[in-house]
């Protein structure tokens, strides 16, 4: 029987062509996957290692310049460490945020990779951190060395001078050198300013003071021994750990943060193949039924069910070792492909041989094999049940009325069972109701794929009196050969169903939340600008102060982060300026007046309000951020404004209370509008600054609906591999089916039908089964997309259903581009039939 499946896989090697390229695009995308973030992981932990090379021991606090109470490693304590017995060198650091122009004045970077820190060399007159491949590290104030990818990308040599933002003014300096270095930020993409380590400290901290340290051990002494002695001179807010026990925290880090990536990739290799199944089942249904006398005569001849079925699913497994070899191989290419493309997206990837593990490989060819046995067991199952006799007369066995019954009542009651689900986790919202929803779509998936094979025939018979009267007889045969397999066209249309399932959910979301950001945006925001740092961090008084001297500004006002706690309970505020925050947002006032502002008294939102029990009028008791109590009293409710904290309070409370302003955005409103004038103006006050962000009201709104599109593409992306194991779908059901029905093409082409209408009758079957699919997909997505809508709506205040008919109209219409395609093979393989030979086929 072995070597009978392997003839037959030879003999029918045209015919599973598709069931190969489906099983092989879906090994390649889970090969891929391991072997590519196998190889980043390693790239990364090696990396990581490399970086605490020579340190016995690393020292980390939280010192800030913003907050005095967590105390740094002072120069004294870094000098005693010095002094221990078994220390061969102790390094003070001291970083933060540094951006550098290019040389049209744009940060080099994007923002929250661009850092800077400080030059420490040792006794030698190096700092072994970083090799030099230009100059020397910076000596004075005025100097400062880059990383070599930022000066070459800023185009920079020695001598140059160079710009460079902190979160104060710009500054000029000279380079001094150009450095390579293990550092992980830089290696990923970003950008590194080395200053001198007082500059360093006067603009990171303070003077005489370090963040972090990092001791390495003389010979003979363990890094253990050697925590042990350090840790007694530390602060007490300091963390002191051997650099082994940080390389293994990082590389825990970098597996955590892999196996993400590697779920949702998988996640989506997953749905590829589980489409590929009804390819793979439908192939060897459809050579189950092309070969019945072959297999009858194997039952006549002593062959027992068991063996029957023994064979189908040899073959299956042939087929699936095939496909996982080529799979394997392309997934190799594919991981090499990643690699290349985030080095090409500016995702630097550390050099290191590409990891092909023991676990990749047999995932791979387990995943191949099984899921192609797995498809082809059912048709097995059916082939091992035909009668001898029977197959020996041809009389192919058909669905038995019972089997039928017994099919479609499982799928109404899943999908039943699913939907209920679906609407149950609408109603409940949250997280518990996506649970619900994501339960429930799995059983309305099955379901409505167990009910297709019925609901194909009403539904193409409503597109049958149209096909007839556009094209003729050839729309008329290509509407009777479309349900004339019901099982194998719900098949094919299936996989095209589940594709578009998940494709039509997405963008009815990404499409409802992209608008509703939109309102949210154009509802609540005035201003003509927003400023804000690139890095993300507090902008500087300085900025604030430079920005109520831009040329046309009307209305200026910080979105400054405090908080105040009030009988216990802390609560988020803004601190504003008064006057000038009306006009920069739009506040509706449901009691008191904005107003109250400017007389020293604070501004609640509603719901705020109204869970506190607050009402304009109050005084309450607070206690600010220095500790210090006081009353402050509620000049007015306002409707909550999603850009705005729970509590508005004046500007010069927040001052008179906070060490340093935590000014996360500024707001301008500026004399005619968002104009290409107004908005140098603004850069003119900044002191054209690379590290400032300006952004006018479109920029807003893209920034908040662009993380949606963003999603929103990926997923298409990935979404895409299953989809074009669908379109495979199609031509394998088409080329089969023309195979199967030669004489009956045969006899058409006798009586008048030239070869024109043959092409034509194949192409428009293809056509009415993916839009078959296509329709079943749209419209279970839609309701995914409303039931998974329903559950984020508390959370999005503008939330409202949108249906994008404009896409879906281009889903529907790809459909069928997808069924013309589809057929162009197996609809020319049906027109060159010679007539005589297939009326004589069997």
């Amino acid at each position: 029987m072995f070597r009978t499946a392997l003839r037959n896989v030879l003999a029918h090697k045209a015919r599973l062509l598709m069931t190969v390229l489906a099983v092989m695009l879906g090994v390649a995308f889970v090969s891929g996957t391991l072997v590519f973030t196998d190889t980043l992981g390693n790239a990364l932990r090696n990396q990581s290692a490399k970086s605490y090379d020579d340190v016995a021991v690393a020292v980390t606090t939280y010192a800030d310049q913003q907050d005095e109470k967590v105390a740094g490693i002072t120069a004294a304590t870094l000098e005693k460490i010095r002094r221990l017995d078994g220390v061969d060198t102790a390094t003070g650091r001291v970083s933060g945020f540094a951006g550098v122009a290019d040389p049209d004045g744009k940060l080099i970077g994007n923002g929250w990779s661009n850092t800077g820190g400080n030059y420490s060399p040792g006794k030698d007159g190096k700092d072994h951190a970083y090799t030099f491949v230009k100059g020397t590290g910076p000596a004075s104030a005025d100097r400062i060395a880059l990383d070599k990818e930022t000066a070459r990308k800023g185009e920079y040599q020695v001598g140059d001078k160079v710009r460079v933002a902190t979160n104060g003014p710009v500054k000029e300096y000279v380079l001094s050198g150009v450095f390579t270095t293990e550092d992980g930020a830089v290696n990923a993409g970003g950008s590194l300013v080395l200053f001198d380590t007082e500059v360093a400290q006067k603009l990171y901290l303070k003077p005489g003071v370090f963040r972090d340290a990092t001791v390495s051990a003389a010979s003979g002494t363990s890094a253990d021994e050697l925590l042990s002695a350090v840790k007694p001179l530390l602060p007490k807010d300091a963390e002191a750990k051997t650099g082994q026990d940080l390389a293994d925290e990082q590389a825990d880090q970098i597996e955590s943060g892999l196996s993400t990536i590697n779920t949702m990739l998988l996640a989506f290799a997953g749905i590829a193949l589980f489409v590929g199944i009804f390819l793979i089942a439908n192939t060897f249904t459809m050579l189950v039924a092309q070969r019945t006398k072959e297999l009858a005569l194997l039952r006549a001849v002593g062959a027992s069910r068991r063996q029957v079925k023994r064979s189908v699913l040899i073959e299956a497994a042939v087929v699936g070792a095939i496909a996982s070899v080529i799979g394997f191989a392309l997934g190799l290419g594919l991981a090499t492909a990643l690699r290349s493309m985030m080095g090409m997206f500016g995702g630097k990837i550390p050099a290191g041989p590409l990891i092909v593990s023991p676990t990749a490989i047999g995932s791979a060819f387990a995943v191949g094999v099984l899921i192609t046995v797995l498809a082809a067991w059912l048709p097995a199952r059916r082939a091992a049940k035909i009668p001898p006799v029977a197959a020996m007369n041809s009389v192919h066995g058909t669905a038995t009325v019972k089997s039928l019954v017994v099919r479609n009542s499982i799928g109404a009651v899943l999908t039943l069972l699913g939907s209920a689900g679906i609407v149950a986790g609408a109603v409940k919202s949250g997280s518990a109701g996506r649970t619900l929803i994501a339960g429930g779509a799995f059983l309305a998936l099955i379901g409505v794929i167990v009910l297709i094979p019925l609901l194909s025939r009403p539904v193409i018979a409503l597109v049958r009196p149209l096909l007839t009267r556009l094209f003729g007889v050839s729309g008329k045969l290509a509407a009777q050969n479309a349900v004339r397999n019901p099982r194998r066209t719900g098949a094919t249309a299936s996989a095209l169903a589940i594709g578009l399932t998940l494709v039509t959910g997405i963008s009815v979301l990404g499409v409802t939340l992209g608008q509703a950001v939109d309102r949210m945006t154009t509802d609540n925001v005035r201003a003509d600008y927003m400023v804000t740092m690139a890095s993300g961090d507090a902008l500087d008084k300085s900025a604030l102060a430079a920005l109520e001297k831009t040329k046309g500004a009307s209305a200026v006002s910080p979105q400054q982060a405090t908080s105040i706690e009030v009988e216990g309970e802390y609560h988020s505020a803004s601190a504003v300026t008064p006057g000038d925050v009306q006009q920069v947002f739009a506040i509706e006032a449901v009691s008191g007046s904005l107003d109250a502002l400017g007389r020293g008294e604070i501004a609640v939102d509603d719901k705020t309000a109204k869970s506190n029990g607050w009402k304009t009028g109050d005084t309450l008791p607070v206690k600010f951020e220095d500790e210090k109590n006081g009353e402050l009293k509620v000049g007015a409710v306002y409707k909550g404004n999603e850009f705005l904290s729970p509590v508005l309070l004046p500007r010069d409370i927040a001052d008179r209370h906070g060490s340093l302003a935590n000014i996360r955005e500024v707001w301008l409103k500026m004399d005619g509008g968002a104009t290409e004038a107004n908005e140098q103006a603004v850069v003119d006050a900044l002191g054209d600054n690379p590290a400032m962000s300006i952004m006018d009201r479109q920029d807003i709104r893209d920034m908040f609906g662009g993380s949606v599109n963003l999603a929103m593409n990926i997923m298409y992306g990935l979404l895409a591999m299953a989809l074009i194991i669908a379109v495979l779908g199609v031509v394998n059901t088409l080329a089969m089916s023309v195979f199967e029905r030669q004489q009956e093409i045969g006899m058409l082409r006798a009586i008048g039908l030239d070869r024109r209408r043959v092409k034509r009758m194949i192409r428009l079957e293809a056509v009415v089964i993916s839009l078959f699919g296509a329709v079943v997909g749209v419209a279970l997505g839609m309701f995914l997309g409303w039931a998974i809508g329903q559950t984020l709506s508390s959370d999005i205040p503008e939330y409202a259903l949108v249906v994008p008919w404009d896409r879906i109209a281009v889903f529907l219409v790809l459909a069928g581009a997808v069924g013309v395609l589809a057929a162009l093979w197996p609809a020319r393989s049906a027109a060159k039939l010679n007539m005589l030979t297939a009326i004589k086929t069997e």
